[in-house]
């Protein structure tokens, strides 16, 4: 079976404060195109303006560090068909290492579900209360052969502190991150979980939207 973790994105739709929605319009529209070709025959090709952060997305390390690997440098077998590993907490703001002690990571997605992807699109998604890893558990994570880090939260980093430690920390060891995650509450306590979140081969972006899902 597959899970959709994705946020569909729309037109006018904000994802994070202070960056732009996408725009989606016609750029051929199907009554224009009646004019190029056979009667009955008609398409439509569409346009998107968006902020390369939108909807859930992926960051690779390039989106932090000039030197880093982008978008278009991810290899399939770092964001395809990975083993997962769901932590729930839905009670604490900081995720910290007490909650991730234990777990084996290496070679592993580590979905986090903070059950916060429930306010997407009110006020209350960001209002910057968002749940976030802490800069400790971030530095854990960089030593766990851990492969992308996933999250149902604004952000993975606390807003409030403006160097971003988690994203530094993980992008920093090439770890990928996936935000704005959602429908984790439909992934199970138990069995196999496989993780997919696949972008867009682009050159020149550290982030881009993604279709997440899992396979159970």
């Amino acid at each position: 079976m597959l899970i959709d973790l994705s946020h569909t994105i729309e037109h006018g739709m904000i994802t994070y404060a202070g960056l732009a929605p996408p725009v989606i319009s016609d750029f051929l529209s199907r009554e224009a195109s009646r004019a190029r070709y056979a009667a009955g025959t008609e398409f439509h090709i569409g346009r998107i303006d968006m902020v390369a952060n939108t909807g859930t997305y992926l960051d690779a390390p390039w989106h932090r560090f000039v030197d880093g690997g982008d978008i278009s440098a991810i290899p399939l077998d770092s964001v395809a068909d990975l083993p997962a590993v769901v932590l729930r907490d839905r009670e604490h703001r900081a995720i910290d290492t007490a909650s991730m002690r234990g777990l084996e990571l290496r070679g592993k997605a580590l979905l986090i579900h903070t059950g916060w992807s429930r306010h997407w699109r009110t006020d209350a998604y960001c209002n910057n209360q968002h749940p976030y890893v802490t800069r400790d558990a971030a530095e854990m994570l960089a030593k766990s052969g851990v492969r992308v880090v996933g999250i149902d939260s604004y952000n993975i980093d606390d807003t409030a502190d403006a160097t971003r430690p988690t994203h530094t920390a993980l992008l920093r060891a090439g770890i990928f991150i996936v935000e704005h995650l959602t429908n984790m509450e439909a992934l199970p306590d138990s069995g196999p979980i496989r993780f997919f979140a696949v972008p867009v081969k682009v050159r020149g972006l550290g982030s881009f939207p993604v279709r997440a899902f899992a396979m159970v």
